[in-house]
């Protein structure tokens, strides 16, 4: 790897490669990704090469000089450990998709108008969360109801290594809460499913023009002169699959159609390795047999402020932190600070 850096150094101050974008990007890319180790290596050996200098000074007379080598040997070689550990994370086999940003979709499941509020309440958290780590959030698509909640929501989230952050946020999310509309105070427990697809990039999924029914129509929801007055509102419907996109939160209809090509894009990609990772999950299944689990990945239970993922048996008595993206009370991320493209969410 180090001998690849500086390769990558070389080359990619070249001219034909600089006038080469596809590959000057591959190359960047590559560098970014191998930099990290280079540089720990680097340490590594001027440790080795310290600790190799402080081990010739214990055949010295100076009784003095022989126990601060020995102190200074000891804890370069704790230096060293460390290093060594990073290097290991750092060389673990990553995810292609991990760089990637992701089209977050999060939809109430069983549970009525508690679960559309919690989507809500999801939303909201991954949103903060996003806010938190620099990152960018666009609406993408919409589907209020009557009591401020949502049945369906999804957005864009933009930044750096996005998918390997979110990518195990996938799953059914259960709350138990007493609703706003129990008059006995008893808890209800609902559900909310939340799926994470890495954005598909165009040369990975070729969508062609003759495999697509586009129909336009009127945008409906609450007021505005382009609502149920214009065609603004686009249906992509993706014949060979029958996966079926809709947009209407733009007033254009040709953002619509940009926004509905750039979901279908991540929902093909996600069949795609949906059929990749079942391939391999049943060579898995015939090596190490059927694990059986609980459908639900993760429990968010308000009278007692605690959240249980239940995939890793952890639970943390923090759930307002948690709902907060992360934030704790005295110092939140004030709602100014929610830089988030799209129609108003109600509660931000």
């Amino acid at each position: 790897m180090e001998a690849r850096f500086s390769e990558i150094e070389s080359l990619i101050s070249k001219p034909e490669v600089i006038s080469d974008r596809d590959m000057y990007q591959s190359m960047l890319k590559e560098y970014s990704s191998i930099k990290e180790v280079v540089d720990i290596y680097g340490e590594y050996k001027k440790i080795k090469n310290e600790i190799k200098e402080n081990k010739e000074l214990l055949s010295e007379d100076d009784s003095e000089l022989r126990d601060l080598a020995n102190k200074e040997i000891e804890n370069l070689e704790m230096r060293l450990k460390e290093l060594e550990d990073k290097i290991t994370i750092l060389l673990l086999p990553k995810d292609a998709s991990d760089e990637r940003n992701v089209i977050i979709e999060i939809r109430a499941g069983t549970g009525g108008d508690e679960a559309a509020l919690f989507v809500a309440d999801l939303f909201r958290m991954y949103s903060r969360y996003a806010i938190n780590r620099g990152w960018k959030v666009e609406i993408m698509s919409q589907h209020q109801t009557g009591v401020g909640g949502f049945k369906e929501l999804i957005a864009l989230i933009e930044g750096d290594n996005v998918y390997s952050r979110l990518k195990y946020e996938s799953g059914v999310h259960r709350v138990q809460r007493v609703p706003e509309t129990e008059t006995q105070g008893r808890i209800h427990t609902s559900t909310v499913t939340v799926a994470v697809l890495p954005e598909a990039e165009e040369v990975e999924v070729e969508i062609d023009n003759k495999d697509l029914r586009i129909d336009v129509f009127r945008s409906s929801g609450p007021g505005g002169q382009s609502v149920n007055t214009t065609d603004s509102a686009v249906r992509v419907t993706h014949v060979p699959t029958g996966l079926v996109v809709s947009c209407q939160d733009e007033k254009s209809q040709h953002k619509n159609k940009a926004k509905a090509l750039k979901v279908l894009a991540a929902r093909l990609l996600e069949v795609k390795k949906s059929e990749q990772e079942s391939e391999i999950a049943e060579k898995r299944k015939s090596q190490v047999g059927t694990g059986e689990r609980s459908e639900k990945i993760r429990t968010y239970n308000f009278p007692q402020g605690r959240v249980t993922d239940h995939r890793v048996n952890i639970t943390l008595y923090r759930l307002n932190t948690i709902l907060e993206g992360g934030y704790r009370r005295n110092n939140r991320c004030p709602d100014r600070a929610l830089s988030i493209r799209g129609p108003e969410v109600r509660g931000f």
